[in-house]
């Protein structure tokens, strides 16, 4: 018997031969095979046996034990459906096509905000981490962290990756020995430099969220630098899309509007919000959320797929060997800039030119 395995590369293909059975592949003994991220190695022993067998490494696949790949977890705080998180399960899916096996748990934890329930789903994604043992987790975003990592997996064996945290990881104390992530931070001042260039310097926003620990991390932000910029800045949350709309007309009596997400709002509806708001409109909208697009004048928002796609590509730097507190903890640095044409055109709001030039072009929902 020979096994390929490594504590310094854990889970390589386990291999076993079996005795006085030679494997012939050409003019070779095949000695043992390693999958290590995706690439399969084949060690030979040069051999006087001239007889090419060429059923001798289908022979090797069906009689071969314990061959096993890399396992990979991931585990999403929120729901599929929700743009967000399902570009960044899209990005580490596709980073780690062929290199792992990947199981994924979601947490549903934005359209279900009870902590009894969070607390309950994350019982479960434990004891699947505990039973399926993989290689290696990703979590993303901040139940994840909060409610699994944290609690459970703090200095645990399996290493964990995590990303989407908002802003800081200071709530989790991180870093942990196990863990390392990307944390995620909004353009704030990069969008306050963009209103200033259409409107000139603000006295007064309103900033409109919906009831989730992600608007409130963010409010807490925009207030910070509301302050350093000498803005009035007032806020409210809403549960209910009625809510939203009434919000929304009183933030017109403002230099400009903050939009923050619409999950967490159950009877959103696409098309009644946008007829809502071509006809309420008149003061500059902005958002860090691409999928705000269809409802705001201009964005500067995040690219889910940089956290998904980082994060895949430690996941894979742990599984060759690397310790995951040698891997600093990183924040996001790439943006997009949006304009809303058609919601552009339906005020007297004038754009620069610059702007209209280097932005993507959203005009809507497409209906």
């Amino acid at each position: 018997n020979r096994t390929c395995n490594s504590s310094k590369n854990r889970g390589l293909i386990s291999f076993k031969i079996l005795p006085k059975f030679p494997i012939l592949f050409g003019a070779y003994i095949i000695e043992g095979m390693v999958i290590n991220g995706g690439q399969l190695t084949v060690f030979f022993k040069s051999d006087s046996l001239k007889k090419l067998t060429i059923g001798s490494l289908l022979l090797l696949l069906f009689f071969s034990e314990g061959i096993s790949a890399n396992r990979c977890l991931y585990i999403s705080s929120y729901h599929k459906g929700y743009e967000w998180s399902d570009r960044i399960e899209q990005a580490i899916r596709s980073e780690l096509k062929g290199k792992c096996e990947l199981k994924q748990f979601d947490m549903d934890s934005k359209r279900n905000r009870e902590d009894s329930y969070i607390k309950k789903v994350a019982l479960e994604a434990k004891a699947l981490v505990e039973t399926w043992q993989p290689d290696v987790v990703i979590v993303s975003d901040d139940n994840a962290s909060g409610y699994i990592l944290k609690p459970y997996f703090k200095d645990h064996t399996i290493p964990f990756v995590f990303c989407g945290i908002n802003w800081t990881v200071d709530a989790y104390g991180f870093p942990y020995t196990n863990s390392t992530g990307m944390v995620e931070v909004a353009p704030i001042v990069g969008l306050l430099d963009k209103v200033k260039s259409i409107i000139g310097k603000p006295d007064t926003a309103f900033f409109i969220g919906s009831n989730t620990v992600t608007d409130k991390k963010n409010l807490i932000r925009l207030e910070q630098e509301a302050i350093n910029a000498n803005i009035k800045l007032d806020s409210a949350f809403a549960n209910t899309m009625t809510e939203w709309v009434a919000l929304y007309q009183q933030a017109q009596n403002y230099d400009f509007v903050i939009m923050g997400n619409y999950f967490g709002i159950s009877d959103w509806d696409p098309l009644e919000i946008q007829n809502k708001i071509y006809a309420y409109t008149y003061k500059l909208s902005v958002t860090n959320q691409q999928w705000m697009m269809p409802y705001v004048i201009l964005g500067l928002t995040k690219i889910p797929e940089e956290q998904g796609k980082w994060a895949a590509q430690v996941a894979l730097a742990i599984l060759e060997g690397m310790n995951p507190s040698d891997i600093p903890i990183v924040a996001n640095r790439k943006w997009e800039l949006w304009i809303n044409e058609t919601l552009l055109n339906n005020t007297d709001i004038k754009m620069p030119r610059t702007l209209l030039k280097k932005a993507k072009k959203s005009c809507g929902l497409s209906l």
